[in-house]
């Protein structure tokens, strides 16, 4: 299997900074809507799993380090602020990630190149790739010299993108109890959708879409957030 534009493969590799064992690319690039209309391959969500938690890790080291004096919660929400999927988004338009990701023919025809659950989870699996290829001391390296932007903005502003906490500290500040997440998903595997709607003293007050559950819930979050924080 190529990649589609090997060009921009080769270009991507650069941005990079360092080579990827080719099958491991080839699959961190893999969207299960490809992966479906090719008859079942593999795809890239072994690796994303994997390079999320390798993200959360080296991104969790640097803020201990570079933060000593920061209390648990806000490096939390300075951990979030980073990996959320916007952030990742953003990284994975830099490096020009989207031109190169196998989709199936919907997903293509939907802008699915630009979609920012997309570019997340190809990114993660990217970074899942670089881990298996060269091990943690150079994915480490990859990955501060991509995040590091995000990093020092999270830094700087002390907003956290982590909209589950944020609820959670602004309904607790109202006395209104924790926000509760009901999560469905819909569609067959190859193109998963799920709905979260989060209740808050039993009444819904914010709903989100995403890939992933977590995804949806930051959403769904996010609209729950705003619309409390505005209640008279």
């Amino acid at each position: 299997m190529s990649i589609p534009g090997q060009q921009s493969a080769d270009a991507l590799i650069s941005r990079l900074g360092v080579p990827v064992d080719p099958d491991l690319l080839i699959l961190a690039l893999t969207h299960r809507s490809f992966a479906y209309e090719a008859g079942g391959l593999p795809t890239n969500e072994r690796l994303e799993f994997l390079g999320d938690s390798v993200l959360g890790i080296v991104v969790t080291d640097k803020l201990y380090h570079a933060h000593p004096d920061l209390p648990e919660g806000e490096l939390a929400k300075m951990r979030a602020a980073c990996v959320s999927q916007r952030s990742l988004a953003k990284v994975a338009r830099d490096i020009e990630l989207g031109p190169c990701i196998l989709l199936g023919k919907g997903e293509r025809t939907t802008g699915g190149r630009d979609k920012e659950s997309i570019l997340c989870d190809a990114l993660e699996a990217i970074f899942g790739a670089v881990y298996l290829t060269h091990g943690m001391d150079v994915a480490r390296d990859v990955i501060l010299r991509l995040v590091g932007p995000s990093l020092e903005a999270a830094a700087l502003s002390g907003v956290a993108l982590d909209w589950k906490t944020s609820l959670q500290e602004a309904c607790a500040e109202r006395g209104l109890g924790s926000p509760v997440y009901s999560v469905v998903g819909e569609g067959p595997d190859h193109a998963r959708s799920f709905t979260a709607t989060v209740l808050i003293a039993g009444e819904p007050r914010g709903t989100g879409t995403g890939s992933a559950k977590k995804h949806a819930e930051q959403d769904a979050a996010a609209e729950a957030y705003a619309a409390i924080t505005s209640d008279a």
